[in-house]
C-alpha cells in the first residue's frame, strides 16, 4: 500500500488519547476498563482509514470494537471518522499486527476483522499475509474458545490460499462467498477498498472461519 506521509500525523494521534489508546500494553487482559463495559471485543487488523469498523460500531452498540493500524498517516484518517461519529464503542491501536500478544491475551477478543489484507503475492512473502499460520496462531492466543475470523478481499489468489491455510490449520468454515454482492448475504458493510473495486466490477470473495476447541 503506498501511503503519502503526513508529516502533523504522529503530533495528531497523540492529542487524542481517548480515541487511539496510548500504553496499549498496560491494558492486556482488562480491555473492559478501556470501554467501562464487559462487551465482547472484535479487532480490525489493518483498519486503513477506518469506514468499516466506524459503521460496524454505529450498527452494534453491544459490541466494542478496535481498529489496528500501523500507518500514521491512516490511521489519522480513521480518527478523524471516529471523532466525527463520537461512538464510545469503538478504539483504534497504532501499533503492528506482529506484536499483537503485547497487547492481548487469552479470551481477550471474541472476532478478528480481515478486510482487503495485502496480498503479498511472491512466495517469499508468505509468512507477511495475514492468513498464513503464524498469524492464525497469533489470533487464536488471544481470542475466546470458538473465536471466529471474518475475512473478505478481491484478490482471488489470496482468498484460495487462505482457505487453504484455514483448513490446513483446522478452522471451521462457517461460511463461504465467492461473489459477496451478488450474494444473498445480509447486513454486508464494505470497506473503502470494497467500495472501489467492486464499483471497477471486481468480484468480493467472504468467509467466517472457526477456532475448534
Amino acid at each position: 500500500m503506498r501511503v503519502r506521509n503526513k508529516p502533523w500525523a504522529k503530533d495528531k494521534i497523540e492529542q487524542h488519547p481517548q480515541y487511539i489508546v496510548a500504553n496499549p500494553e498496560q491494558y492486556k487482559g482488562k480491555w473492559h476498563e478501556v470501554f467501562e463495559n464487559d462487551q465482547p471485543l472484535h479487532i480490525e487488523v489493518g483498519t486503513g482509514k477506518g469506514q468499516f469498523i466506524t459503521e460496524m460500531a454505529k450498527a452494534n452498540p453491544t459490541i466494542n470494537y478496535m481498529g489496528i493500524e500501523v500507518y500514521d498517516s491512516v490511521i489519522v484518517i480513521a480518527l478523524d471518522r471516529l471523532i466525527e461519529a463520537d461512538v464510545p464503542n469503538l478504539r483504534l491501536l497504532h501499533v503492528n499486527a506482529s506484536d499483537l500478544e503485547k497487547y492481548f491475551t487469552k479470551n481477550d477478543v471474541d472476532r478478528v476483522y480481515l478486510n482487503f489484507s495485502d496480498p503479498w503475492p511472491k512466495s517469499r512473502h508468505e509468512k507477511r499475509r495475514l492468513t498464513y499460520k503464524d498469524f492464525l496462531t497469533f489470533y487464536e492466543d488471544i481470542m475466546v474458545d470458538g473465536g471466529e475470523i471474518h475475512f473478505k478481499t478481491d484478490n482471488q489468489g489470496l482468498f484460495e490460499y487462505s482457505l487453504m491455510s484455514f483448513s490446513k490449520y483446522g478452522l471451521l468454515l462457517k461460511y463461504v462467498s465467492l461473489d459477496l454482492h451478488k450474494s444473498d448475504f445480509e447486513g454486508n458493510i464494505m470497506t473503502e477498498y470494497e467500495e472501489k473495486f467492486s464499483g471497477m466490477g471486481s468480484r468480493i470473495y467472504r468467509c467466517e472461519v472457526k477456532y475448534q476447541n
